[in-house]
């Protein structure tokens, strides 16, 4: 599986360079221009592929809380 979520954040690399909808006047919605539509789907799908590698990328040492435990001030 993280070979599949390295494959859709260079997917999603590609696909962020929208050159092609750069003189779209289209607006969807009646009030939503299409770059932006277009955009706003991007960051949707952005925000589902890092939920993705959150949860299957994610080191088990840092969800064990062993590196979360804080340490005894010796200074004072």
């Amino acid at each position: 599986m993280k070979y599949v979520v390295w494959f859709l954040v260079l997917l999603l690399l590609v696909f962020h360079q929208d050159y092609w909808q750069w003189n779209d006047t289209t607006l969807d919605f009646g009030f939503l221009p299409r770059n932006l539509t277009y955009h706003s789907v991007l960051s949707l799908v952005t925000a589902g592929v890092w939920m993705l590698a959150t949860k299957f990328c994610w080191p088990e040492s840092l969800s064990s809380g062993e590196a979360c435990t804080p340490r005894e001030d010796t200074t004072a």
